[in-house]
């Protein structure tokens, strides 16, 4: 009962990414075509309530759900680790056709071709957190 908050968070996210047409193969593929401004419309929408909500945080020092302090630290600039991330998870996206956060919308509404998808990336999770030490961080 305690997650529940969380479940019926993750439910309406999970709503709004298929009623946003986030989840279409063709909005996904305008996109990279530079065809279209819907996809980078939902990406610059999220960056402003990030930013509104980051800007909320610091103003009002506001807490975690458990009352703890919410700390937000600079991570230090890394070009190296950040565009070879950047071009794996680009590379995975394009030949997918998804992002991490549609493959679990996609798998709820049905459709069982996204399925190989998220244990490719459940694996790549697991292989990334064997790895973790030895990497550039």
């Amino acid at each position: 009962m305690k997650n529940l908050k969380f479940l019926i968070i993750g439910m309406y996210f999970g709503v709004l990414i298929i009623k946003s047409e986030a989840l279409s193969w063709f909005r996904i593929q305008e996109m990279f075509r530079l065809q279209s401004f819907h996809m980078y419309g939902i990406f610059g929408s999220a960056v402003l309530v990030g930013s509104i909500t980051v800007f909320l945080i610091r103003k009002y020092q506001l807490r975690t759900f458990s009352g703890q302090d919410v700390i937000l630290q600079r991570k230090p600039l890394q070009p190296t680790a950040h565009i070879i991330g950047g071009v794996l998870f680009g590379f995975g996206w394009v030949l997918t056709g998804l992002c991490v956060a549609p493959i679990f919308a996609l798998v709820g509404t049905g459709y069982i071709a996204a399925a190989p998808i998220l244990m490719s990336t459940l694996l790549g999770v697991y292989v990334y957190g064997q790895f973790r030490e030895s990497l550039p961080h």
